[in-house]
């Protein structure tokens, strides 16, 4: 059986794309660089691809706001495109900037199921850029490919990665109706709103989303940035111990459930 494909999209001002197709690669499936400009002049190209990961980064400096352009590309050149390509099977996710690009595209949380921005990203209530280690809980919800229970660290670094749902019914329905996939969690494991364990403030701990279809993921923390074990903060001390390390880092359990479920599919 041949090896997922997957867009792993390139445009001005992403910088983790690298990081990216080297974790899809190391989970095995066959990740593919995609210029937003090659994507846009063959927006067709889209479907030939099992996953479509939107990488984190800057993406065109975050003028405006964090995502909005690169998001306004995409909505306004791709159209349904998107929709369908979700709706044929694809997978997708949003790591940080990317993440800010799905939700302002209205991809997620996308409760009713069109492109409609429902839950804005805002800046941190800390006032400034959070660059640090978190510890996540990944939750019982919709998404097709993300184990519940799982308690994972990755870095965080960002300035805008406060949800802010817009009416409480918004929230309600994410908390409820299996919308969260991750949660900050304390030292004991506890969904927390306090600071720095939660970095940006976002209400109900929620550090990452999927939409109504379980088919699309985004989070503001990295695991592209923690899917070594050489990635993770003690792994000198884990080595000292165990004589030796595991074979992935924290953040490698997405490359490989989005890799397995798209093979599955297939």
């Amino acid at each position: 059986m041949s090896a997922p494909k997957v867009l792993v999209l390139r445009a001005p001002g992403i910088n983790c794309e690298r990081e990216t197709h080297f974790a899809f690669a190391r989970a095995d499936g066959a990740p593919e660089f995609v210029h937003i400009t090659e994507l846009l002049q063959k927006p067709d190209r889209l479907f030939d691809y099992r996953i479509l990961a939107v990488p984190g980064g800057f993406s065109y400096g975050d003028d405006i706001a964090s995502g909005r352009v690169l998001a306004q590309e995409l909505k306004s050149r791709l159209g349904g495109r998107i929709t369908q390509f979700r709706d044929r099977g694809g997978l997708a996710i949003g790591i940080c900037n990317g993440f800010q690009v799905l939700v302002r595209l209205g991809l997620l949380p996308c409760t009713r199921g069109t492109l409609d921005e429902e839950v804005p990203l805002t800046h941190n209530l800390s006032n400034h850029y959070e660059c640090r280690w978190v510890t996540l809980k990944t939750q019982k919800s919709r998404c097709a490919f993300l184990p519940a229970g799982l308690t994972l660290r990755w870095p965080a670094a960002h300035g805008e990665g406060r949800l802010v749902p817009k009416d409480e019914g918004i929230a309600r329905l994410l908390a409820d109706e299996g919308y969260v996939a991750l949660r900050y969690v304390d030292d004991r494991g506890e969904a927390t709103m306090a600071y720095p364990q939660n970095p940006n403030g976002s209400p109900e701990a929620i550090a990452g989303l999927t939409d109504r279809s379980g088919r699309v993921l985004g989070m503001m923390p990295h695991p592209d940035r923690s899917f070594l074990p050489t990635h993770m903060p003690d792994w000198r001390t884990t080595l000292q111990q165990r004589g030796s390390l595991p074979k992935d880092g924290d953040g490698m359990v997405v490359f490989r459930q989005m890799v397995k479920e798209a093979r599955a599919e297939s």
